[in-house]
């Protein structure tokens, strides 16, 4: 079992299941969740102890936004306005920019817990200007557990037309330290988002047969990893937006993607409303902070974050995240916790 959760975190149980939240960037800080053989563990990467929640620079956890991924050289244009953001030392804008959602302190409005799991749900006010973007923007997150299911829902309304999109940062380990290449991966995507040099989206959406990025049926994350494929080079791993397949007639959630440990039998399974999900393969750690159980290096942890497409804003074809008032914009996403 974990360290018992600082005073502001909120834990969640079921029988199966601890979920701890922080309102420290509204983020997941720990999972504790069973192998095949019935034995807690810890499943996603955390520091090894407090203060590094407040040092973090890689959104451990953290909920992302006012728009998650990156937007180039933090511009756009919305009704004829010109609209400039705060830049990372890249000229780009990642997950809405310098000191965003991710560093806030959310305020908790509720914590509800049952038998089988419970509820906490969590609000931030973004002003208008927050890092150059227009609007005042109401957001809550909420996580729900019920059994072995997790469920995230992401909501925000606006007094002025600006684009939201917001996603859940949590780095997954399901074998609890070491290396992730040999996890399973599976996502429902026949395309995927290239990039160029600086991990802006090209504009294409290309399919992924004869390519890394076919992961429709299950994949060792490190089988591809050091094909010199430009695509990986670029990254230096994955980190791409993958086109999900429509979901099924009549069904709200479609199915996202599967990762599996086959030494401890854990899965996780993800099923969302979203039309994409980011693949990061951890590939920016470095072994310079440390984390619970040891450093953690690249390929020891990765991400799969349900989300709109990046740089969407300057992307015309692709789906729309502009936000107007009167509308609510909505994300949902549910993460099952199974042993196989």
């Amino acid at each position: 079992m974990s360290e018992q959760p600082s005073p502001d975190e909120l834990v969640l149980s079921s029988a199966t299941l601890r979920v701890t939240i922080s309102p420290f960037g509204a983020r997941v800080t720990s999972v504790l969740a069973p192998d095949r053989d019935g034995r807690q563990g810890e499943v996603t990467v955390g520091p090894a102890d407090a203060r590094g929640w407040l040092d973090d620079v890689a959104y451990l956890g953290a909920s992302v936004g006012r728009v998650a991924n990156r937007i180039r050289h933090g511009h756009f244009s919305l009704d004829g306005v010109e609209h400039q953001l705060a830049t990372g030392p890249d000229g780009h804008t990642l997950h809405g920019g310098p000191g965003s959602f991710d560093r806030r302190a959310w305020t908790v409005r509720s914590h509800t817990e049952r038998p089988a799991g419970g509820e906490v749900e969590l609000a931030l006010v973004s002003p208008d200007g927050d890092n150059g973007f227009p609007g005042r923007v109401e957001v809550t997150a909420g996580y729900v557990l019920d059994g072995d299911l997790l469920t995230i829902t992401y909501r925000a309304t606006t007094d002025r037309t600006t684009p939201v999109n917001v996603t859940n940062h949590t780095y997954w380990n399901l074998a609890g330290t070491g290396s992730v290449e040999g996890h399973l991966v599976t996502v429902h995507a026949g395309r995927y988002v290239p990039v160029d040099e600086d991990l802006l989206p090209t504009g294409e959406l290309a399919p992924v047969d004869r390519t890394p990025f076919d992961l429709r049926q299950a994949t060792p994350i490190g089988r591809h990893l050091r094909d010199g494929h430009p695509q990986l080079l670029r990254a230096q791993g994955y980190d791409h937006t993958l086109v999900l397949d429509e979901p099924v007639t009549g069904e709200a959630l479609r199915p996202a993607a599967r990762l599996h440990d086959p030494a401890s039998g854990r899965t996780l399974t993800i099923t969302t409303d979203q039309p994409g999900i980011q693949f990061y393969s951890g590939n920016f750690l470095d072994g310079s902070v440390r984390y619970r159980g040891g450093a953690a290096r690249q390929g020891d942890a990765v991400c799969l974050e349900t989300q709109y497409f990046p740089d969407s804003v300057n992307q015309p074809q692709f789906p729309e995240i502009w936000l107007s008032p009167g509308e609510v914009y909505e994300s949902r996403t549910e993460l099952r916790l199974s042993v196989e």
